[in-house]
This record gives structure tokens, sequence and C-alpha cells, in this order.
């Protein structure tokens, strides 16, 4: 599953959309959008688009007979080694009257293994489908051994049901039988084990993330979700001075990072990103990434970061709502983020207050508004700590440490026989403290 392309030759990509009878030409339109700028995040360059209305996405074909022939008009895998760079394509394709030719064509949906043959044969070029894409991108962006893992085993379950499909074409017959099918067996075996491996070591992965997490039960946690490219990693950066990722792409943040809240507050929050969420996101992802997602279950507060910019936002919005439904996330401790509304007019600042009135509207390239999300942040956080009241005995000092990193210390006063000491806390870290004191003695 390599992308055949190099720093100086270009993939020069057709996307191509099947509209069936429950999908409206604007849906179709913003799904292709999304698709172009996946691709575009692989390295490829679109040349062009093409919808054609069916029944169903399930048929051998895929498309129409007449589409068929009228695409491989469009597709030349001939001329895929013609060296471009993006400039350059760029300039061609607006001073000229001839359209490029594609060397590859991506489907806007999940195609068979039989259907992805039919098509190549039937275009001539090698053929994409949006699951294989994403899978892609997933694979360059992952860095933790965790994550390269989640994204292996959802590489591998997309691959074995094409193995075959792959190789058939350099079998012969002898005897009534197959030359090939015993070593085909053997790779659909091996690609099994290697998968229960790759299973068996990210198992032991997530049970120290759990480990980690559990260590952190008493701290307050933020996590930030969203759609894929929505701001999170910027305003992680900006709310943790951190030296987080930051890309213009999709899915450039695949591993979750955790880092304290700064300026620091008293008890420390931390701040964990995570990854973003994408429309039509293949099964085996989403399985693999909800242990990571595990961060969003755990939190005391959600910030929802949303790319306010994007006509489509209120769709990305029902999509995260659909997959932390699936975690049964809790949705009432989040605050709604409306990002990079520097790029709205007043007027478009004006409708969103009005449609979404407790949400904040930020830019995180403003330091007004991120000490503004920031202040949000220990605001409701402190409506859910608990005040309570505790004499650490002077013998007992060195649980102050414990105290200042997790707690809020609201007064001290100092006896002989030890302080007494007013708090603010998690219920958790004030019946821990508890537990500690009375060990103690």
């Amino acid at each position: 599953m390599s992308i055949a392309t190099t720093e100086h030759t270009t993939t020069r990509a057709l996307l191509i959309s099947i509209r069936t009878p429950n999908v409206t030409q604007q849906e179709v339109d913003e799904s292709l959008s999304e698709l172009g700028r996946l691709v575009t995040t692989l390295g490829f360059s679109v040349v062009g688009t093409e919808t054609q209305r069916q029944k169903s996405t399930k048929q051998l074909s895929v498309l129409g007979s007449g589409k068929l022939e009228e695409l491989a008009a469009l597709t030349d895998d001939s001329a895929s080694q013609v060296e471009f760079d993006q400039d350059e394509l760029s300039d061609l394709l607006a001073t000229s009257d001839v359209q490029l030719q594609a060397n590859v064509v991506v489907f806007d949906c999940e195609l068979s293994p039989n259907q992805l043959r039919t098509v190549e044969l039937a275009l001539g070029v090698e053929v994409y489908d949006r699951t294989r894409i994403i899978i892609e991108i997933f694979s360059k962006h992952a860095r933790t051994r965790t994550a390269k893992l989640q994204v292996e085993i959802a590489r591998l379950n997309y691959l074995t049901p094409r193995i075959r499909d792959e190789n058939s074409g350099d079998r012969e017959r002898q005897k009534g039988r197959w030359i090939g099918e015993s070593a085909f067996e053997v790779n659909r075996r091996r690609i099994r084990d290697k998968i229960a491996d790759l299973k068996r070591e990210l198992k032991k992965l997530q049970q120290e993330m759990q480990g980690r997490r559990s260590g952190r039960i008493e701290q307050l946690c933020v996590a930030l979700v969203g759609y894929t490219n929505a701001g999170k990693s910027s305003l992680m950066r900006a709310l943790t001075g951190s030296d987080v990722l930051v890309e213009d792409k999709l899915f450039a943040t695949l591993d979750t990072t955790v880092r304290t809240l700064q300026p620091p507050t008293q008890p420390r929050i931390l701040i964990s990103d995570t990854v973003g969420f994408i429309k039509k996101l293949p099964h085996d992802l989403v399985a693999s990434f909800h242990s990571t997602l595990e961060e969003a279950k755990d939190a005391d507060l959600l910030l929802y970061v949303v790319d306010a910019s994007d006509e489509n936002f209120s769709a990305h919005l029902d999509v995260v709502d659909h997959v932390l439904g699936e975690l049964n996330v809790d949705f009432n401790n989040k605050i709604l983020l409306l990002n990079k509304v520097d790029c709205l007019s007043e007027e478009q600042q004006l409708a969103l207050l009005e449609q979404y009135p407790d949400a904040l509207q930020i830019s995180t390239l403003n330091k007004t508004d991120v000490a503004l999300v920031h202040q949000e942040i220990q605001t409701f956080l402190e409506k859910k700590m608990c005040a309570a009241c505790f004499h650490i005995p002077y013998t007992a000092s060195g649980i102050m440490g414990e105290i200042h990193s997790k707690m809020q210390v609201i007064d001290e006063q100092y006896h002989e026989d030890g302080m007494r000491i007013t708090l603010k806390a998690s219920p958790i870290a004030l019946e821990r403290l508890h537990k500690m004191l009375q060990s103690s003695f």
C-alpha cells in the first residue's frame, strides 16, 4: 500500500463521488471537498471531480459502463512519471486549456476488493477508496509506538481481504487447481498472526496508558476534542506553552499529548490533546483509537474546539458528538470554543453569538482570547471542587507537597501541635488526603 509518488513526481488524482438517493447534492459537494483536503494532505494534486447518481455503491462496476468509458479518457497511467513541482502544476492548470490526465482515481466511499479490481481494469490506473486514503494519512502521521500499532492493525485489516485480488492475475492452472493458492493462504495466515502480535503489544501499552491515567485521577484534567484541523493543537500550544506540533493539515495530531496549563494554577491542571475526528472514519481506526480517546472520557472538562470559519462546522460537531457518544462521555462537562473567528466578519460573529450564546468565540492567535479560555477553565473546575478543613501535624509536613500540587489552599492557621488548613479540591483528592492523615497517626 505504498504511495507511488516522489519529491519530483506529482500524483494527479481524479475524485469520484457516488450520489445515492438518500444523499443531497450539498452533502456530496461537502464530502468531495473534504476528500480533496485528504488527498492533498497525502501529497496528491486534485485535477478534477466527477459525480454519478446510483441506487447504491454496491454494484461490481461501481459506476455505469458509460461513465467508466468517459473516465477512462481522463486517466492515463503512462503519464505518471511526468515531473512537476506543485507551483508548476498549479500554473499549468491555470493557463492551459488541456486538462491534465489523472494517474490515480479516488472514490469517496469504501470499495470492496472486487470493485477495486474491476474499476482498475476499466480505467487502467491505480484506484483508491476513502478508507485507504485515511489509513495512509494515519500511517504517515503516527509518531508514538501506540499510534503506529493502532494504525498498522487497521492497515492490515484493510489489506488482508485484498491480497487475493491483487495477486490473482499471476496464477496459472495446473491439474484443476490454481498455483499460488497455498502461498495465498500462507500470506493470509502470516498477516493474521502479525495482527495478533500487534494487538498483544498494543494491549500492554494501553495498560500502561491506563496506569498513567489512574495516576492522574486526583488531578484536574481538561481534554481538547473536535474535528480534525479545528485548531486543537494550536490551542494546546497557546494554553501550555509547549512545543506541540501545529500544522494546517488533516490528522496532524494522532497521539495524545498531556501538558500542564500555563501560567500554573493551584491545583495544577492538565491539558490533553486528542486525535481529531472526520466523517466516514474507517471502523477499524475508530476501534483502534478508542483507548486513546479514553483521555476524553476521564476528563473533568471537555473543550469542544470548532473551526467556526468552516461553513460545515455544525455537521462536524455532529460527528464529534457521535464518536464521543459511543464512548459514553459526559456531555455536561464541556465548553464550546468557536475558533478562528478572526477569519469571520462582524456580522458572522453576531450570528454565531445568537446561535451559540454559551460558546466562547476565540482565535488561538489572540493572547486575550487564550487568557479568557484559561480563566474559563479555572472557573469551571473550581465549581467541581469541594471545601474542607484538615489538621496537619507538623510531623506530617511531607504531605504539604501533595496538598500544594493537587489542591487549592484557602487558609492556613498555625497552632502548637500543627496547622489547620482550609482546602478546595476534588472529592477524590480530599478523600485520599483524609486517608493519608489517618495512616500517619
